[in-house]
């Protein structure tokens, strides 16, 4: 019989002891913190309105189109004649042969250059395949968007060696999977306590640690493992990147686990036991493993909002489909209200999705802006609305949308996987960095341009001269920059008018909406930080409010933006409108109500419960029930050391 749980440690033991300071000082040392090139979100954050860096709509240029259009082409009919989502479903794995199809297909290097093998698509034509192959089935697009979007190959185009590129990209480009392991039990979105270590000897590193949740884990053949150097002499240490043989002595797959959606996720549990690595394998110095994962990741998050676009145009189709079909009161569901409101907020939220993936993704391919914050509010706005969409698919769908697709085909009815979707897009707001984090992350970059003039005043640990510098540096900076948020072309009723076509609805309307929101948005920043200075970074409830408004802006200037474009290429213009139309009708509903819990909410009264919850003063609130979890500890122990269970890595030949 097992120990009870309270004999048991309750988190690895090994794990680094930091504090809170410490930790938010690791993550401020790997983020970007320069700006070389402008940023359409990072302005519109400081109340600047710069529609000149998104319209005219960038273009690919017409060789990226052929050959993307043609991969897609290939694509499609590969998923048409061998993929069946089903089966991946039911058996919870997907076969070798659709892998071994894919490697074939060449979609194991969409994204790595020609002459390493690979396709050379764009980030507009990757993401394309992405939302395609996961409309086929989810668990294909997360294992093709692991490989390439955080795997090795994205961190080695941006930070590896020629020799790295010359070694790897090509095996990567045609046989080999990748997976990014960062995570550990007890390690997430704080990678100051990274308990992972490697040891220099001689020419290598000695791996030791455990990582959890490592997608594609389970069949990778290389991996890119960040672990933690110690310093010595001759050795800087710090958090680094590795490339790392997944058959290495050493290296046990000691589980695959299980989740309630994705059920074809190959994703594990590794354990490095004295696992030696080559120097030479080492991606950047030592010390730039988490600046080197954070960078992958600017760009990468662009694949999760991508397979959204392609779950949000199936629930569109679906609930065309069905809600013609069913009739209650006399009359097709989709007539009613109630129902017909919902279909119209996937049609218009799809389209915007879209709008906003496709903007960015043509942003990264030109290299001309910056692109963290529109990667970052891609992914939180792609996930949060994915998930919602497919919510409200399964609401449409009634009884039917709870019921699985299985079920449905054998009392002989459609086999519609809506609960399937739902599941499976649940793990988006959690993948990649949660929508909490998320919000930290833009907060962060939104709040950059402050910092860098007034952050001084409010650090503890700054002495009285810097602050007094500081402050004459704020006093300057907020003198020339306060005024340029009282008014603005907003405030103008004829800006804007090419997006005012005649016949057409009027989306300048909405553009003006946009510039005057984005310079309440920069007011109701500079006001807060004035209010609370130091303890603005608790101020996690303001914050997440804050970047919420900034994506729902970015996403009504991509939706006209997009709207314009076709319109201008006389491709369902006019309808174009319609939906950008409703959209930002839709989401000034949301920015209204956003701005209003800015300073009206319950967050301290929320702080106040949650104590009461953690001191055990509600426990009384807890009786009465049965709690079925099993034993054991809340998280598992990660003491190095050699495995005892069965290795379950199965690359696939």
């Amino acid at each position: 019989m097992s120990a009870p749980s309270a004999q048991r440690p309750s988190a690895p033991q090994h794990t680094p002891k930091v504090s809170e300071r410490e930790a938010r000082q690791v993550a401020e040392e790997a983020r970007e913190r320069d700006w070389h090139k402008p940023s359409f979100a990072k302005e519109l954050f400081l109340g600047r309105f710069r529609l000149d860096l998104i319209h005219p709509h960038p273009l690919p240029a017409g060789e990226d189109v052929r050959r993307g259009e043609e991969f897609l082409a290939r694509l499609r009919d590969f998923c048409d004649s061998r993929v069946d989502g089903a089966l991946i479903e039911r058996e919870a794995r997907i076969p070798d042969e659709v892998i071994n199809g894919l490697k074939e297909l060449g979609a194991l290097g969409m994204k790595i250059d020609v002459k390493y093998g690979g396709l050379g698509l764009t980030q507009v034509y990757y993401n394309k395949a992405l939302a395609l192959v996961g409309s086929a089935s989810p668990a294909i697009g997360a294992l093709l968007s692991a490989h390439q979007s955080i795997g090795v190959p994205q961190p080695l185009k941006t930070f590896g060696s020629q020799e790295q590129k010359d070694t790897f990209l090509p095996r990567l480009a045609r046989t080999d999977i990748s997976a990014f392991l960062l995570t550990e039990p007890d390690v997430g979105s704080d990678p100051a306590r990274l308990a992972t270590s490697a040891v220099p000897d001689g020419s290598d590193y000695v791996l030791d640690g455990v990582k959890l949740w490592t997608t594609n884990g389970v069949v990778a053949d290389l991996l890119v493992v960040m672990a933690r150097v110690p310093k010595s002499e001759g050795h800087k240490g710090g958090i680094t990147a590795f490339v790392v043989e997944a058959d290495s002595a050493g290296i046990t797959v000691e589980n695959r686990n299980a989740f309630m959606g994705l059920r074809g996720l190959e994703n594990g549990v590794t354990r490095f036991h004295q696992v030696r690595v080559p120097a030479a394998n080492r991606i950047g110095p030592e010390g730039a493993g988490l600046k080197i994962a954070l960078t992958t990741l600017n760009t990468g998050r662009l694949s999760l909002p991508a397979m959204c676009v392609g779950s949000g145009k199936w629930c569109l189709k679906i609930a065309r489909e069905w809600s013609a079909v069913r009739e209650q009161w006399g009359r097709p569901v989709a007539r009613h209200e109630a129902v017909g409101s919902k279909i119209s907020f996937i049609a218009a939220t799809t389209f915007a999705l879209e709008a906003v993936v496709d903007l960015a993704s043509q942003m990264a391919d030109e290299n001309r802006n910056d692109i963290r914050i529109e990667a970052a509010l891609a992914k939180l706005l792609g996930s949060e609305m994915g998930c919602l969409m497919a919510d409200e698919l399964v609401q449409i769908r009634g009884g039917r949308g709870f019921e699985t697709a299985d079920s449905l085909a054998a009392r002989g009815e459609r086999a519609v996987p809506a609960e399937q979707m739902l599941r499976d897009m649940r793990i988006n707001r959690i993948f990649e960095g949660s929508t909490e984090i998320m919000h930290l992350l833009i907060a962060r970059e939104a709040v950059d341009a402050h910092l860098k003039v007034a952050g001084d005043i409010i650090d503890p640990d700054k002495p009285l001269s810097a602050k007094a510098k500081a402050g004459a540096n704020a006093a300057g900076f907020y003198a020339r920059w306060l005024p340029k948020l009282v008014t603005g072309p907003g405030q103008l009723p004829g800006t804007y008018a090419e997006f005012n076509p005649a016949g057409h609805a009027d989306l300048a309307s909405h553009l003006r909406y946009v510039e005057r929101a984005s310079r309440k948005l920069a007011r109701s920043t500079f006001y807060a930080m004035s209010r609370w200075q130091g303890r603005m970074e608790t101020k996690q409830g303001f914050l997440g409010r804050i970047v919420d408004i900034g994506a729902e802006l970015f996403a009504m200037s991509a939706a006209c933006v997009r709207a314009e474009l076709l319109r201008t290429g006389d491709d369902h213009g006019r309808e174009a409108y319609q939906l950008a139309d409703a959209f930002c009708h839709q989401s000034r509903v949301r920015v209204e109500e956003l701005f209003t819990r800015l300073w009206s909410n319950t967050d301290d009264l929320d702080r106040r419960v949650v104590e009461g919850v953690l001191s055990g003063t509600y426990t009384w609130l807890e009786e009465g029930i049965i709690d079925p979890s099993g034993e054991g500890p809340w998280i598992a122990d990660a003491t190095p050391g050699p495995s005892t269970r069965d290795n379950v890595h199965r690359p696939v030949r």
